[in-house]
This record gives C-alpha cells, structure tokens and sequence, in this order.
C-alpha cells in the first residue's frame, strides 16, 4: 500500500492547478458516446469503456466498493429497497457516489440477486467517474422531478341557439295544454332555472317537451 502511495505522490509532484484544470477539461470534453447505449428514457455507459477512457487521463486512480464487515456491498432492507456505494480517488482528490439496486424500469428492487447488486456496483462505480468529468453530461437532468402530462385543456362548449321552430314548437304544444307563453316562461324559470327559451340547450329542450306531453294538463301547471 506504502508504494502505491509513494506513486501517487510521486505522479502529482508539481502538479499545478492549471494542469488538474486542463485534465477535467479535457473529462468534460470526452466524448464517449460510442460507448452508450439507450434504455427506456435513459442512457447508459459501459463501465468498462469509463474506466478505461478514464484511467487514459487518470492512470493511477483506483476506486473501492464499499463493504460491511462481513464482506456485503449492498446497503438497505426488503421495506425498502437496496444501496451501493463507491468511492474513486485520484490523487489528493475522492469523490464517493451512491446508486439504488434497480430493475428493467429503473424501479428499486426488494430482492436484488446478486447479479443484481453486481450490475448496480458497476453502475455506480460509473456514474462515480463523472464526479471527475467523464460522461457527466449524461446524467444531466437525471434529477429534475418528472413533469406530469399537461391535460388537455378542455373545449369551451360551443352554445348553438336553440332553432326557432322548434321553439315555436314549445309554445304550440303547451298550447294545447291550455297555457299561454309567459306560462311556458314560468315553467322553463320553475323546472331548469332558465329565464328564456333562447337558453334552452337541445336537450333541455327535449326535457321540456316530453314532461308536457307526459303530463295530464292539470299538472302542467304544477
């Protein structure tokens, strides 16, 4: 461990500022697109491909999983769900990164295999290298919350104008039933809380109609 230590120092002897900045410029700049591909509404990068673009830049970086005494990388509980965790280091510098054991629809699982958990690791160990630049582009946007779909905004209802005739119609029925047209007024005011036949909707209109027709024509009135 003493030796590797001694090459990291070594590696970032002189190490100026400027050149660790041209160094994640030229992370940010990596264009490492070939290596992805697309699932669902997300887009993935082989780990494989990370790393070894990044150690291009990095040769002496290293990464650890996080473990717990008995040698599990996996964090969590079935209520749950799962976490993993990895950390990578270059030189002076350790960014560590988290990722939930998911499936297919991204999902966190209850009861991960270990192929699972396997997955989820080297995952995360990928989006760990984009803490350093590499691909972080990627993952833009990851977290904004989901915009709900918009509803369609509903379509005013269009009022077509009840047909004279039809309202003439009206009158002439509930003349027949002995009543006069401030009479039909009176109903249409009593019935649907309208105070013209000009308001009446088609089927409104029905209504009224068959209610005088249904009717003995001493209660009309009523």
């Amino acid at each position: 461990m003493k030796l590797i230590d001694d090459r990291l120092e070594k590696y970032f002897e002189g190490y100026r500022m400027e050149e660790k900045m041209d160094k994640l410029e030229q992370m940010l700049k990596l264009d490492v697109s070939k290596y992805t591909k697309e699932k669902g509404k997300l887009t993935y990068l082989s780990w494989a491909n990370a790393w070894q673009e990044f150690i291009k830049i990095y040769p002496l970086a290293t990464y650890k999983i996080k473990k717990k005494d008995n040698g599990e990388c996996w964090f969590g509980n079935t209520e749950n769900g799962y976490f993993v965790y990895t950390t990578v280091t270059v030189g002076e510098l350790t960014h560590e990164m988290w990722l939930p054991v998911m499936n297919y629809s991204n999902k966190s699982m209850l009861k991960p295999t270990t192929f699972d958990i396997n997955k989820a690791v080297m995952r995360c160990l990928t989006k760990n290298l984009a803490m350093f630049g590499l691909g972080l582009y990627i993952y833009a946007g990851e977290d904004l919350p989901e915009e709900e779909t918009p509803a369609a905004p509903k379509k005013p209802i269009k009022k077509v104008e009840l047909a004279q005739t039809k309202i003439k119609a009206l009158y002439t029925l509930a003349g027949a039933k002995g009543k006069s047209s401030e009479d039909v007024k009176a109903l249409i005011k009593k019935n649907l809380n309208i105070d013209s036949t000009k308001d009446l909707t088609l089927d409104q209109y029905n209504t009224m109609v068959k209610w005088l027709r249904d009717k003995p024509d001493k209660e009309v009135t009523k």
